[in-house]
C-alpha cells in the first residue's frame, strides 16, 4: 500500500473511532440539547478545585491562566473579553477607581447552586485565600493593602500606595473565581491543605453543575434555577458534553464531522473544512486574533542552561519561519525576540527597532559563532558542542503535552534546529498533568508553556510572569510563574515603575528596558503568536456562533465566551 493510500486509511480509522466514541459518549443526551465540546480535558478529572495549584479539571478551570476560567461552575466578579481587551460584568455590575480606592458593586440576585446567598463576605473570603494559601494570586497582596465588606454587596479595595499596580488589580478582577466561603472554610477548619481538596461535587454559582465524568467524558448540565436567569436569562443548551479524546487528531475529525460543535484545538490548514461546515472567529487568514506567545521556558538552574550565551545561542538556532509555517499553519507570523505581541493593543509599545538590534532572529551560523567564539566550545565527536569545564550542550528535553500536535511540532523544529548546530535536544511528550506536575517544579529542561496573553492590565502580567522571582519558590515546590527561576534585580524595580506608569510614553520606556534584559538574558524563548483560544465551531447541531461580523460575544469559550451559549439555538 502507497504511503498517501496509508495515511488516508488510518484518518479514515481515526475518524470512525472518534464518531463511534462520540456517539458512545452522547447517550441518553437529546442531541437538539447538547452541546458538544472539546478542546479543555485531555485526561480524566481528579480535581474541580478552582483554586488549586494544579490544573482542575473542565468545566471549573482555574485561577492558573485567564483562559482557563470558564464562567460555568464557578464565576468572578468581572470577566475579560478578548476581543475587545475590557472587562464585562458578572458577579459585580462594574467597578469605580477613586484614587487607591477600587469600590466594586455586587449582583443583588447573586446566589450559590445550594441556594445560599452569594454576599462580599464570599468575595473577601476568596481574596484572603491568596493570603493564606500559596496561590496563583497571592501576589495580588503585594499590590493591595486590604479588601473588605463594609456591606452584603459591596466590596472596597484599597491599594498599596507603596505598590501601586491599578491595571493589575483590576484585572484580578476578572482573574480570581469566586467560592463559597460556607464550604471552603470547612475545609481550611479540618486543616486540610487547599492543595489536596479534589472537590469532586462543586457547587459554584455559576449557569451549570457538574453532572458525571469519567475517563471518557465529562457532561455539564444546566441549573435552570441560576441567579442569572433575572439578569441575561439562561444558556440555550442543557447538557455540554466534553469527549475526552487523547489528542488534537481524533477531536478535530470529530469537529470536521459535526460530531463536535465547539473546538479549542490547533486544526492545520482551517481553511479546508469550510465546506464541512467549520468557521472560525475571521474568515480569511489568519482566522484567528493573536492573543499569547507561548515560551520555551528554560530551566536557568540547570547545568549549561545557567549561562544565557547557551540560551541565546539555542534561541538563535531555531528556525521560526519553519514553526510558523508547519506548527502553526501560517496562522503567526515569525516570532520575535520580544515580549510583546506586535499586534493588537500592544503595538504601539512594541518597538521592532529595538528588539532588531538587542534581540535574535534564526541564525544557525549565529548561534555556531557563540558557541565557538565566545564559548570557547568544542564539537565533540558525535557533533555535539563541550564548553571548556567539560559541560556538554544536552542531552535537554523538550516538554510538551502529549497530543497537542501544535506544540509538538514547534518542539520538533526546535530539536532538529538544535541538533544542526550541534546542541543535543530531543522532545519530551508526557501526559498533561505530568508535564504540569513538572513545570510547577522545576522538574524540567526546557518546556513549552503559555505566556499570559492579552488581558485588562496590559503586558505586566506576562513580564512579571516571566522574569519576576520575588514569588519564585526553590525548586521542587510549586511555582505559579518564572517556572525556569530566572533572577535578575534589574527587574523588580523596573516591573514597578511599569505598574504604576500612566502614560504611554512611560510605558513604551520602561517595557522596551525590560524587553531589553529579556533579550540579553533569554529566560525563555518565543517560539510562535497563539490566539487567546483557538475558536472554533461547526454549524451542523448549533447555529448563531458569534464572529468578527456578528461579535456579540468574543471568540473563546473562557470569561465573557459564555455569553455565546445564551444565543446559540439547535438547528
Amino acid at each position: 500500500m502507497s504511503q498517501s493510500l496509508k495515511k488516508n486509511a488510518l484518518w479514515l480509522t481515526a475518524g470512525l473511532l472518534a464518531t463511534l466514541s462520540v456517539s458512545a459518549q452522547a447517550q441518553n443526551l437529546p442531541r437538539a440539547q447538547t452541546l458538544i465540546v472539546s478542546g479543555w480535558q485531555y485526561d480524566t478529572p481528579t480535581s474541580f478545585n478552582p483554586v488549586s495549584p494544579a490544573q482542575s479539571a473542565w468545566p471549573v478551570g482555574n485561577t492558573n491562566s485567564g483562559t482557563n476560567v470558564y464562567e460555568l461552575v464557578y464565576e468572578t466578579l468581572m470577566t475579560f473579553n478578548s476581543a475587545t481587551g475590557k472587562l464585562e460584568p458578572l458577579l459585580a455590575t462594574g467597578y469605580t477607581q477613586k484614587g487607591n480606592v477600587i469600590t466594586v458593586k455586587m449582583q443583588p440576585a447573586a446566589k450559590w447552586q445550594d441556594s445560599k446567598a452569594l454576599t462580599a463576605a464570599d468575595v473577601v473570603y476568596s481574596f484572603e485565600l491568596g493570603k493564606r494559601e500559596a496561590l496563583s494570586y497571592s501576589n495580588l497582596w503585594d499590590y493591595v493593602s486590604s479588601v473588605k465588606a463594609p456591606d452584603a454587596r459591596t466590596v472596597v479595595i484599597t491599594l498599596n500606595p507603596k505598590k501601586l499596580n491599578p491595571g493589575l488589580v483590576i484585572n484580578y478582577l476578572g482573574q480570581i473565581v469566586i467560592v463559597p466561603q460556607h464550604i471552603f472554610a470547612a475545609v481550611e477548619k479540618e486543616k486540610t491543605p487547599l492543595a489536596q481538596f479534589t472537590n469532586l461535587k462543586p457547587v459554584g454559582s455559576g449557569p451549570y453543575k457538574v453532572s458525571t465524568y469519567n475517563a471518557e467524558r465529562v457532561v455539564a448540565i444546566r441549573d435552570d434555577n441560576y441567579w442569572g436567569k433575572s439578569v441575561w436569562g439562561l444558556p440555550a443548551p442543557k447538557y455540554i458534553l466534553h469527549p475526552i479524546f487523547k489528542g488534537n487528531d481524533s477531536a478535530n475529525l470529530a469537529l470536521s464531522q459535526g460530531n463536535v460543535d465547539v473546538s479549542q484545538s490547533f486544526i492545520p490548514e482551517i481553511w479546508k473544512l469550510k465546506d464541512k461546515g467549520v468557521g472560525t472567529w475571521l474568515s480569511s487568514e489568519p482566522y484567528y486574533l493573536p492573543g499569547s506567545i507561548p515560551l520555551l521556558v528554560v530551566n536557568t538552574t540547570k547545568k549549561g542552561l545557567d549561562n544565557p550565551l547557551v540560551r541565546r545561542a539555542i534561541a538563535m538556532s531555531i528556525n521560526y519561519p519553519l514553526i510558523a509555517k508547519t506548527a502553526m499553519s501560517n496562522y503567526s507570523v515569525p516570532a520575535n525576540a520580544s515580549l510583546l505581541l506586535p499586534s493588537g493593543n500592544e503595538k504601539n509599545i512594541f518597538n521592532a527597532a529595538e528588539v532588531k538590534k538587542n534581540g535574535w532572529s534564526y541564525n544557525p551560523q549565529g548561534a555556531v559563532d557563540i558557541m565557538e567564539k565566545q564559548l570557547k566550545a568544542k564539537k565533540g565527536g558525535d557533533g555535539i558542542y563541550v564548553l571548556p569545564d567539560g559541560t556538554r550542550l544536552g542531552p535537554w528535553k523538550l516538554a510538551a503535552p502529549n497530543g497537542w500536535t501544535d506544540w509538538n511540532q514547534a518542539l520538533s523544529v526546535v530539536a532538529s534546529s538544535g541538533k544542526a548546530v550541534g546542541i543535543d535536544l530531543r522532545t519530551d511528550f508526557p501526559q498533561q498533568s505530568v508535564w504540569q506536575t513538572n513545570l510547577n517544579t522545576g522538574d524540567f529542561d526546557l518546556a513549552l508553556n503559555g505566556s499570559v496573553g492579552v488581558s485588562a492590565a496590559g503586558p505586566w502580567p506576562r513580564f512579571q510572569a516571566a522574569m519576576d522571582n520575588r514569588d519564585t519558590p526553590k525548586i521542587g515546590e510549586n511555582a505559579f510563574s518564572n517556572y525556569g527561576r530566572y533572577s535578575n534585580s534589574q527587574v523588580a524595580p523596573l516591573l514597578d515603575k511599569a505598574a504604576a506608569a500612566t502614560s504611554a510614553a512611560d510605558q513604551k520606556n520602561l517595557y522596551g528596558q525590560l524587553d531589553a534584559i529579556f533579550q540579553k538574558d533569554v529566560p525563555a524563548i518565543p517560539l510562535m503568536y497563539r490566539p487567546y483560544e483557538f475558536y472554533e465551531f461547526n454549524t451542523a447541531h448549533w447555529t448563531g456562533f458569534p464572529t468578527s461580523a456578528d461579535p456579540y460575544a468574543a471568540p473563546q469559550n473562557a470569561q465573557a465566551g459564555v455569553r455565546m451559549l445564551y444565543k446559540i439555538k439547535p438547528r
